[in-house]
């Protein structure tokens, strides 16, 4: 594992006057320098402190993100998204100050205004994990199909680990240090988001969900947002 700091001169924005400095934002990074980019800048309009952890891309992801004013961590192979996750997360706890830990996807399908709101609620209602849900609200737009079988997956995932979560698979989530200090994820492909669930339920943490937005761009859905993805999220929960 490798860090890169952002390159003098190219810092991206300055810090804004909240910045959020006790949370880090990490995001898993894999192949995405044509949009890692804006995504990084648009983080970093809200929070001081970013992480891309590059999971072995080859187009030039890390040097697109410590340009956009992340610090880069990578891995020197393709260990997979949920082995990025855990090397962010595990990079944000080295600095003391770290009072929460948001996961954010590179892709650009969340939104910075959401990842805002779970962390204010983070910290009012005293939690420890806070859940993004598509699903709460209705704002995501979801072919009948992919709703589906991404609802089987919720399913599965609420009877296995007894957490009873209405979106089991959205990338967008908050931790408290405490929580954050209990994640050891071990599943490195789409299975690694139901065994975040089944640590949380095990560890008696205190959780709530909170409504977001998925942005589906013809982007994203090519880049693993299709309904082929959505059916391999079922299968890796079922087996995984």
């Amino acid at each position: 594992m490798t860090t890169t700091p952002s390159p003098a001169g190219t810092s991206g924005p300055a810090p804004v006057r909240d910045g959020h400095p006790g949370t880090w934002v990490v995001v898993p990074l894999y192949r995405e320098a044509a949009v890692v980019g804006d995504v990084v800048r648009r983080l970093r309009t809200r929070f001081d402190h970013v992480v891309c952890v590059d999971d072995g891309s080859p187009d030039g992801s890390a040097e697109v993100a410590a340009a956009a004013g992340a610090v880069v961590v990578r891995h020197a192979v393709n260990l997979g998204q949920g082995a990025a996750l855990q090397t962010g997360v595990d990079y944000a706890l080295r600095d003391p100050s770290t009072t929460s830990v948001v996961t954010f996807d590179a892709d650009g399908q969340h939104r910075v205004e959401d990842a805002e709101a779970m962390v204010a609620r983070l910290v009012a209602e005293d939690l420890d994990v806070v859940f993004g849900s598509r699903f709460l609200d209705g704002s995501t737009e979801l072919d009948r199909l992919r709703r589906v079988v991404l609802r089987l997956a919720v399913v599965w995932t609420n009877r296995s680990t007894g957490v009873r979560l209405t979106d089991a698979h959205n990338g967008l989530r908050v931790f408290s240090r405490t929580g954050a200090q209990q994640l050891a994820i071990r599943h490195n492909r789409m299975a690694h988001a139901s065994e975040i669930v089944a640590q949380v339920g095990r560890s008696g943490l205190r959780w709530g969900e909170h409504p977001v937005t998925v942005l589906y761009t013809d982007y994203s859905r090519s880049k693993g947002q299709s309904l082929l993805n959505s059916v391999n999220i079922l299968v890796e929960t079922l087996l995984g």
